[in-house]
Parts: C-alpha cells; sequence; structure tokens
C-alpha cells in the first residue's frame, strides 16, 4: 500500500520561513537607521572634498578662495577671488545644498576679528595661496546623527568625524593630527 502525500507543511519547514523572514526584517531595520546616518556622512565628506579643492585651487590660482557656508539655506559653495568673485561651477565643484533635515548645527571660523559664524547667515572659510585657511569647526547633522568637519589653519587640511564637535574651538591647531 502506497502512502499518500500530505497536505501542508512540516514544523521544521515552517520553522525556517520564520527564521528566514525574522534574518531579513532584522537586516532591513539596521540598514534604514544607519542609512540616516550615512546621509550626514556623506554631507560631511562633501564639504571636506569642497575644502581640498578649495585649497588646491587657492594656490594653484594663486588667489583666496571661498568655501561659503551659508547656514539659513542648508547649502554651500566655492568662490574663487581675482579681479572678481566667481561661483566655481565645473566637473570637481558646483554649489550643494542638504537634503531632508540634514542642517548645519554649528559653524565656528577663527577670522583676524576672532570667531565667526555663531549667528544665523552665512560663513566663509577663507584658502589662501600659501596653502593655509582659516581655522574651523563645521557640525552637520539631523537632529540624531552628527558629523564634524574640521580644517587645520597652519596646514588648510580638512577631516570630518562621526559625533558631536569636540571640546576644541577653531583657533586650537593640533599638528599631531596631522601627521
Amino acid at each position: 500500500m502506497r502512502k499518500r502525500p500530505s497536505k501542508g507543511f512540516t514544523t521544521v519547514e515552517l520553522l525556517v520561513v520564520v527564521v528566514v523572514i525574522g534574518l531579513l526584517a532584522s537586516i532591513g531595520g539596521v540598514y534604514f537607521a544607519s542609512y540616516e546616518q550615512i546621509a550626514v556622512d556623506k554631507c560631511a565628506r562633501d564639504i571636506v572634498l569642497a575644502a581640498k579643492y578649495a585649497r588646491v585651487l587657492a594656490i594653484e590660482k594663486q588667489s583666496s578662495c571661498k568655501l561659503v557656508l551659508d547656514k539659513v539655506e542648508n547649502s554651500f559653495c566655492l568662490i574663487v577671488s581675482g579681479g572678481k568673485n566667481s561661483v566655481v561651477r565645473d566637473e570637481y565643484s558646483r554649489p550643494r545644498q542638504f537634503g531632508g533635515d540634514i542642517e548645519f548645527e554649528g559653524v565656528e571660523v577663527a577670522t583676524e576679528n576672532g570667531i565667526a559664524g555663531g549667528g544665523d547667515g552665512s560663513a566663509a572659510i577663507v584658502f589662501r595661496s600659501d596653502g593655509t585657511a582659516n581655522s574651523a569647526v563645521v557640525q552637520i547633522g539631523d537632529g540624531k546623527n552628527h558629523c564634524t568637519v574640521y580644517i587645520s589653519a597652519a596646514t588648510g587640511k580638512a577631516r570630518a568625524e562621526a559625533g558631536m564637535a569636540k571640546e576644541t574651538t577653531a583657533d586650537v591647531v593640533d599638528l599631531d593630527l596631522y601627521e
């Protein structure tokens, strides 16, 4: 006598399906939570790249170049000084605006007159033809996720770190960080 195939699923098959669904759901949840941090990090990297390009342009053109941060519009652009100020629009740089809830949470730029950028409006980080720049601390975030960009006055180099700005002011230069 032949056994009839049973209709339905075994307990083991149901358990395997539940485990697979649970794994997929947990991966999706982690990805969604980290997507917001990735977006903030990308904006910080864009500012670091703009700062590096501003430094290169200033040295190459032997003229100062400004990285202008507009806190009201949550945007930034490069302006090359010379006979006339002109916004840089080429294959390497163009004006950018943050998307979503990402905004400038804090901007401090050391100038000859002290620290600028504490109020509303825009702040400019000047890169000079000798490779130096205004020291700056720029914090970007969306309220939950934060990233901070540091620009060194002595070298004009920029770097980004995840998290809130450390207890340092824009006019402090730590050359050990730039080996």
